[in-house]
């Protein structure tokens, strides 16, 4: 029998398939942040109604006061592995981990949750913005505001005193890209690089960083020109691992230009005559097996920027590279959001606003060859 959720106190009564009549009471949390609860039973409603009202009026009956001895290092512990472990990444957990630990826990861990206040917060965050960088600290406020609305609705606390918090002011980072020409410079450069087809396709396609080198031989048809994006490579605890892709979106098909396919074709013929043709992965290291991040950067990456004479820009810039080339050719928003994976195509419209202007001015220019310039002159 379907039931409204109730709150802590009210109970709750329902009748079984056998006649019999239960009632249940929330008796709140204990100190270890489980939930705690009691049950009567009755041959009538109105019995288990009265049952429920004496447990409600009986402070024997333990309406917990192990509740006002959680503290937030105890609460952030279980909500991030009884709770927020089922609903995010694994890389994300790691994350959350490393967060509660260095920086919640030994900073506001000791104080009871139910004390919690919005005072605390702003104290926490002018410390750690001392120390760390903003985004950092928006990353701390964001995962304390998602535990305290938890904490929230299962009425461990009175309110969510992080959403009373500004949340910390970070500068928004300008977008770095290559032009078409410093990327055939760094093309030129990488031309000999054992990874050459993967900065192809990172310049062309957009593709995250643990997309590529997590990318496998069954995921491309070189006949048809595609490549599906199924997986992305991850680090749990310096092990690298796959992992689904960031979002439903990030699952998707990318169709390839003829210097991608070209590059790849060359590329399989450089693994085959390395004798690693037993590796499932495109992208490997000279053993066969999947390629560290930060390899990938200090080894390759920046020596070869560094070779061609271009700025030192990040891996991830030559995902905005590929994204601003193509709205600047005026490929369609839309278009660019799918083969980016972006989840929807506002996303991609905020992250590269730098170039609205241009494409403004472009498509004023298009109604003047539509119309003829001055015809509308009299």
């Amino acid at each position: 029998m379907a039931r409204a959720r109730r709150g802590r106190g009210e109970g709750s009564i329902f009748q079984r398939d056998d006649g019999l009549w239960v009632g249940r009471i929330s008796l709140g949390y204990d100190a270890q942040g489980k939930r705690m609860q009691k049950t009567v039973y009755g041959k009538t409603k109105a019995e288990v109604q009265e049952k429920l009202e004496k447990l409600k009026q009986d402070p024997t009956t333990g309406l917990p006061q192990d509740i006002e001895k959680l503290t937030v290092a105890t609460y952030m512990t279980r909500w991030l592995e009884d709770t927020a472990r089922l609903t995010i990444r694994e890389t994300t957990y790691a994350s959350y981990e490393i967060i509660i630990r260095l920086h919640i826990t030994p900073e506001i861990g000791h104080l009871r949750l139910n004390k919690l206040t919005p005072a605390h917060l702003q104290q926490l965050y002018a410390r750690k913005l001392e120390e760390l960088s903003p985004r950092t600290v928006q990353i701390i406020h964001a995962i304390l505001h998602r535990a305290l609305k938890q904490a929230h609705r299962w009425d461990m606390v009175q309110q969510n005193v992080a959403a009373a918090v500004d949340r910390p002011k970070a500068p928004k980072k300008e977008t770095q890209f290559l032009t078409p020409e410093q990327v055939e410079q760094f093309w030129q450069v990488a031309e000999q690089d054992r990874l050459y087809a993967l900065y192809v396709l990172a310049a062309t396609t957009g593709m995250r960083q643990g997309e590529l080198l997590g990318l496998q031989w069954p995921d491309i048809d070189l006949a048809q020109t595609t490549l599906s994006v199924k997986r992305t490579l991850i680090n749990i605890s310096g092990t690298p691992t796959t992992g689904e892709p960031k979002s439903t979106a990030g699952r998707r098909a990318i169709t390839l230009p003829e210097i991608a396919v070209q590059a790849l074709r060359d590329h399989r013929k450089r693994m085959l005559a390395e004798g690693l043709t037993a590796s499932p992965w495109v992208f490997c290291d000279t053993k066969g097996g999947p390629i560290h991040k930060q390899n990938l950067v200090r080894r390759s990456f920046k020596p070869l920027l560094k070779e061609a004479e271009l700025p030192d820009i990040r891996f991830h810039d030559l995902r905005h590279t590929a994204a601003t080339l193509l709205l600047a050719k005026g490929v369609h928003p839309k278009v660019v959001q799918e083969r980016l994976g972006h989840s929807s195509v506002n996303l991609t419209l905020d992250t590269y606003s730098h170039l609205m202007p241009a494409l403004q001015r472009d498509a004023a220019d298009k109604l003047d060859e539509l119309f003829g310039k001055g015809k509308g002159a009299r």
